[in-house]
């Protein structure tokens, strides 16, 4: 408190007013609750569980089903005193859709997650510090269209570690890349390697740092952002997207259509032989 009338002394400011201002930027922090649905199986687990250690300020909460109340993630954010929620919705066991949203008044953002390996699986040589904050690396491409702008934004608040935050260390030891490629977000995480590859001393002042890949790896593939948190008016919908069960829809027809072609081929045949029999050999019996 001493210190505080210091300050407003030399600033001319009233005490009070620099006490407000004090506790509103101490107020100010961004925290990612991680929330799970039912039904995920062991490869999405293991995602979670990546991302919760790559973000020292998420909190981890136990699964939910919320796909037909969607208004309980808010409530559940206002609970934990998050700001940020990251949602993995589990479909049919084989589908994953990742939320991510700036609760409670939004806006949120549907992705579909492919090509989705983790830690375990790549088994890469990069490693961090855990708890060290990331740098958040953008494609160009991220400042060509309006909807771009607005992710870039919402990555920016929930995949940023903030300056302070719990459980994190203040320094920077990895990379975090958002790559545009074919409409969908490639992500990628690296390990800043300041030291000699074949030695393994440090490096000299003219060498420049390299990058060893951590993981995990995903696809992020935009399906839609709402301007509310987990809902409200739509500002942008993916023309391109196609959905898993309309993709499984055309796979099954498209056997269903081999199928019909073979049985059709096959009746012809049958129909064939039954219109052209085969002549009677007379010297069949011949040595009967």
């Amino acid at each position: 408190m001493a210190t505080l009338y210091k300050t407003a002394k030399s600033e001319f400011m009233d005490v009070d007013d620099l006490i407000e201002e004090k506790e509103r930027e101490s107020n100010i922090k961004h925290r990612v609750l991680m929330v799970a649905s039912r039904g995920s199986t062991f490869r999405h687990r293991h995602l979670l569980n990546d991302l919760e250690a790559l973000l020292p300020h998420s909190k981890k909460e136990a699964k939910i089903e919320a796909k037909k109340d969607m208004d309980l993630l808010n409530e559940l954010a206002e609970i934990q005193n998050c700001n940020n929620v990251f949602y993995f919705e589990t479909r049919k066991h084989t589908d994953l859709y990742m939320w991510i949203s700036r609760a409670p008044s939004g806006p949120s953002v549907k992705f579909q997650v492919q090509n989705l390996h983790t830690m375990d699986e790549l088994k890469m040589t990069g490693n961090c510090l855990k708890g060290s904050r990331p740098i958040l690396s953008f494609d160009a491409s991220f400042d060509s269209e309006p909807h771009l702008q607005l992710l870039k934004e919402i990555f920016t608040q929930t995949f940023g570690v903030p300056k302070g935050a719990r459980k994190s260390k203040p320094f920077f030891d990895h990379v975090f890349t958002f790559s545009v490629v074919d409409g969908r977000i490639w992500f990628r995480n690296y390990q800043i390697a300041e030291k000699d590859s074949t030695t393994g001393g440090d490096m000299s002042k003219d060498d420049k740092p390299t990058l060893i890949e951590i993981g995990p790896r995903f696809v992020l593939n935009p399906i839609r952002i709402f301007e509310g948190s987990f809902g409200g008016p739509t500002l942008y919908e993916n023309p391109k997207f196609i959905s898993p069960n309309a993709i499984r829809a055309n796979m099954l027809r498209q056997k269903a259509a081999k199928h019909a072609g073979r049985m059709n081929s096959t009746a012809e045949r049958e129909n064939r032989d039954t219109e052209n029999p085969l002549p009677v050999d007379p010297l069949k019996d011949v040595f009967d």
